[in-house]
């Protein structure tokens, strides 16, 4: 099922268009993008004049060729607090349907809250929660509370960036009286929604949308000296946003235009976020957050799939991860028997080496998830394909993982032949130390398990662990001849005795006592 979402925002109208597959699923095909700032228009003058229509609909126009000429059968279309508030809204409405064919419904601030809502569960790991979500667009703040498993609580307050700019801001940048009555605005606004989320007791802070997605850039790469290749699942300090927050009072447009991490074109209104955002940090008392890179358009999609009833959202944040990692073995055309073999035999090592490595199940995790990834690179090319596999890791928009995690995977897939990890290699060079110890301990696992599957022929059955002082013994059971097995793993155990500074003797089983001449 091919399904098209529109989201027309008060800053910009998205689509994507997707794949959808039987197990909820999905694959993006086409992302598009206009930025048409509704907000500041409806908010000066109450409705949207003329030559911005001609620009809506040309751009639903756009939008609906796009969709239709990759063959989208479904377009499902959501309008938000621009439309929700111009006094045209259903003149304009109708035109899109007249000239595009495109049925576009207004939706109320507590129906957007819910579609991004779905989205952020699908996309973020909500951990014990429940998490306080805010998706700030250019209208409307969307403010939601929720864990893994339903939306307990939401609302939707006039607190876009948009809105707050027209209304609040004539200099450039901000004056300092123009940025205390903001100020004191937003907190009124936000100061009744804290006494109504208390009861909850939120554990976590989730950020979305736009402004904020560019805000968690900016502070990680102020931190780093890098925009991070990946935003989903992203860990923001409060004390770098912070630091953001007041190089933008002090630059002006043209200026905040060049900070790494920022979309060009929010450099007007990004002080207003920016605002907004330690405002939060302040009244909701969370001194990190967490970014999640899937907001309306997505919840659009999956109301869509679940209204075909494809699948039905589990709750189970381990659900996400695997799903998002399927999903993409799938599109890259994987081995799927040898890659779940490696998979099966890794995992195994790792649970009868645990007084070796002392990994937690975490770790285990994104062990199997490499494992199922390690080869997806010879979609592209055999010929090097564990440069490949990194890159599809890299960029393949995994859900559930962190920006660490990712780099994890990465350097899995990069290095799970022989050669050591480098740091010119960009994943490897953002890991902290510890974090590198432990993803040279899975990467031992892994090229093992690896070996153990040298002819892709599925013939190893079980392997069994003896861990000593002094050496560790790898019995080896398999159903047919098993020398290239043998080889294989042979010939990729050095990582492994150089971590764990004891020798692998690799047997078949049933051996007797191997030297370590005659195990090699």
């Amino acid at each position: 099922m091919r399904i098209a979402a529109i989201d027309l925002g008060s800053n910009s109208f998205h689509l994507v268009v997707v794949d959808a597959h039987p197990d909820g699923s999905f694959d993006t095909l086409l992302k598009d993008k206009e930025t048409l700032r509704l907000g500041d228009v409806v908010t000066r003058t109450g409705a949207i004049p003329p030559d911005q229509v001609d620009r809506v609909v040309e751009t639903m126009q756009r939008f609906a060729v796009a969709a239709r000429s990759i063959g989208a059968t479904e377009i499902s279309a959501r309008a938000t607090s621009a439309l929700r508030e111009a006094e045209n809204s259903a003149q304009v409405v109708d035109r899109i349907a007249a000239e595009t064919d495109i049925a576009v419904e207004v939706i109320s601030g507590q129906a957007e809250a819910g579609l991004i809502f779905s989205a952020i569960r699908e996309s973020v790991d909500l951990g014990s929660g429940p998490a306080i979500c805010f998706d700030l667009g250019g209208g409307s703040l969307e403010i939601m509370v929720g864990d893994n498993s339903r939306l307990l609580w939401s609302t939707s307050v006039h607190l876009g960036v948009a809105r707050l700019a027209a209304q609040f801001v004539r200099d450039d940048p901000p004056s300092a009286g123009e940025i205390r009555r903001l100020k004191a605005h937003v907190t009124e606004v936000l100061s009744p929604v804290l006494e109504e989320v208390r009861p909850f007791d939120p554990k976590l802070l989730v950020v979305t949308s736009g402004t904020f997605c560019d805000l968690s850039r900016m502070a990680a790469a102020a931190r780093t000296g890098t925009v991070p290749a990946t935003l989903n699942q992203l860990s923001v300090r409060r004390r770098d946003v912070q630091e953001v927050h007041e190089q933008l009072l002090e630059l002006p447009a043209a200026g905040r235009a060049r900070i790494s991490g920022l979309d060009a074109r929010r450099a007007d209104q990004i002080p207003v976020g920016s605002l907004v955002l330690v405002t939060i940090f302040k009244l909701f008392g969370f001194d990190s957050m967490i970014a999640s890179d899937w907001a309306l358009r997505e919840g659009i999609v999956l109301e869509a799939i679940r209204h075909h009833e494809v699948a039905e959202w589990t709750g189970d944040a381990e659900a996400i991860r695997r799903s998002s990692v399927l999903g993409l073995a799938r599109r890259c055309g994987w081995d799927e028997r040898h890659s779940v073999q490696v998979a099966r035999l890794a995992t195994d090592l790792f649970d009868q080496t645990h007084q070796l490595h002392g990994l937690s199940p975490y770790d285990r995790d994104l062990l199997e998830y490499g494992a199922l990834l390690h080869d997806i690179g010879e979609h592209v090319a055999v010929e090097s394909h564990h440069k490949h596999t990194a890159y599809l890791i890299e960029h393949g928009r995994l859900r559930g993982f962190s920006p660490e995690d990712i780099a994890v995977l990465g350097v899995l897939g990069r290095y799970h032949r022989r050669s050591d990890p480098k740091s010119s290699f960009a994943p490897w060079a953002t890991l902290t130390a510890e974090r590198r110890t432990a993803t040279l301990q899975l990467l031992s696992l892994l090229r093992l398990a690896d070996g153990l599957d040298r002819g892709h022929a599925t013939t190893v059955d079980a392997v069994r662990v003896g861990v000593t002082k002094s050496r560790v013994r790898l019995e080896v059971q398999a159903r047919a001849d098993m020398d290239l097995e043998l080889w294989g793993v042979r010939r990729k155990r050095d990582l492994f005795e150089k971590l764990f500074d004891r020798p692998l003797d690799i047997v078949p089983a049933g051996a007797g006592a191997a030297t370590r001449a005659g195990a090699a």
